[in-house]
């Protein structure tokens, strides 16, 4: 699989290239415990670091000023679908129908905890868009299976041993399953930028991002 990931820019973590880096949120569905956090420019280079509260992601966002922010969270409701507390048969959306057909593996965003995940999601993306920020939604067990990439929940030494094979620089042992998550939700990200993905679902429903199958 040839990914095409070895591009010529050098884009430092400096002031003056802020305008070029992506984020990648791997979000925890309850502000007690961590959510990843992974600054990445185009050379592939990243920053990683655990964050609890919404008010500490959103000033985090604000510092780095990216072009992208990719979160891993449901970012929005079934059609038909008025809330999460209300009964309904409606569980799944276009995008999540579409992961199923391709084989991949989720939690739909109506089973237990995804619900307060899921609802969190939709309230940091509705801030992020009020701040003018683009946000896309990513799940990185997609792009992880897509790639060819063990996930967390096989192996997280293979998951970071996978992620640095395919380019990416700056990882340390030191980093948790959150962190290497949130590096793969900033690796979506920049696959978005280069216009090598397929996006999954109804634009007025919400969608998923994924790489383009090589």
């Amino acid at each position: 699989m040839s990914l095409k990931l070895n591009h010529q820019i050098n884009v430092k973590f400096h002031e003056q290239s802020r305008d070029k880096l992506i984020i990648g949120i791997d979000l925890a569905a309850s502000n007690k415990r961590p959510t990843g956090f992974c600054i990445m420019n185009e050379n592939l280079e990243v920053e990683t670091f655990l964050v609890f509260e919404d008010k500490d992601i959103l000033e985090k966002i604000k510092y780095y000023e990216p072009v992208l922010v990719a979160i891993d969270a449901p970012l929005s409701l079934p059609k038909g679908r008025i809330s999460l507390e209300e009964k309904s048969n409606i569980h799944f959306r276009l995008c999540d129908v579409e992961l199923l057909k391709l084989g991949i593996k989720f939690f739909p965003i109506t089973l237990g905890p995804m619900r307060k995940l899921t609802t969190r999601g939709i309230k940091l993306k509705s801030m992020l868009n009020y701040l003018g920020y683009n946000v896309i939604e990513v799940f990185p067990g997609a792009t992880q299976d897509i790639l060819g990439i063990p996930r967390k929940s096989q192996s997280i030494n293979k998951l970071r041993e996978g992620l640095r094979a395919i380019g990416i620089k700056g990882i340390n042992y030191k980093m948790c399953d959150d962190e290497l998550d949130a590096i793969t939700c900033a690796l979506t990200g920049l696959f978005y930028l280069r216009g090598e993905y397929i996006e999954l679902g109804d634009k007025e429903e919400g969608t998923i991002i994924i790489p383009r199958f090589v």
